[in-house]
């Protein structure tokens, strides 16, 4: 991840492998606050983290940042994951395997709260699921730091149903935060330049055919 300091480390622009733009951080009135330059030009991306800075300095001199805050908390994909783990476990207990309900945990720890974790759960977009997809493609031969020590590293990309189940553990973490009202709906999961990925059985054989 390459990172700039600006105003003494008090605001930090950075980017991350994953994405084309930069994004900028500070800290203020207790808590991390974080938005995407939507820039890929670092000089561009420098001069609207500047500008984003000293209004959000503006406003917690004059007390209106901390008031916004009390608002409106909203939570990182990581906080909603936590949740949906706990929730999921209690609420399906005796209809789910232990063994299903593991895999959501493993699928969370090992690759979408390392890839979205940081991320206010508004801004887990179609366009950043499809970075997702694309981050899964390029990871193969890559040692994952998340994994166990000895799982071994493969050199080919994630399978079809790998990566489905995947990303029906990163649909379940939406549809907990569209519950308690923190997204108002899901984005668009679906997968672009999509292909028929099953085998489709014909139904019917002439007498012809048949024999």
């Amino acid at each position: 991840m390459q990172s700039h300091k600006l105003f003494g480390g008090k605001l930090h622009v950075y980017k991350r492998e994953s994405s084309r733009y930069w994004q900028c951080s500070t800290f203020l009135e207790g808590r991390n606050h974080r938005i995407s330059t939507q820039e890929d030009s670092l000089l561009h991306a420098k001069e609207i983290a500047e500008d984003w800075y000293l209004e959000l300095r503006g406003k917690s001199r004059a007390g209106l940042l901390k008031r916004e805050i009390e608002n409106k908390q909203e939570k990182t994909f990581a906080e909603v994951a936590a949740l949906f783990m706990d929730e999921y476990e209690v609420i399906t207990e005796g209809q789910r395997s232990k063994r299903w309900i593991q895999g959501h945990g493993i699928r969370l720890r090992i690759h979408l709260v390392p890839f979205f974790g940081e991320l206010p759960i508004s801004e887990v977009t179609s366009g950043q699921v499809q970075k997702y997809r694309f981050h899964r493609m390029k990871s193969a031969g890559q040692r994952n730091p998340h994994a166990k020590d000895n799982r071994p590293v493969t050199d080919k990309p994630p399978s079809r149903s790998t990566l489905h189940n995947e990303l029906v553990t990163l649909r379940q973490v939406l549809k907990t935060a569209v519950r308690h009202g923190w997204l108002t709906a899901l984005p668009d999961l679906s997968a672009p330049y999509k292909t028929n990925g099953k085998v489709v059985h014909r139904p019917w054989f002439s007498p012809k055919e048949y024999k």
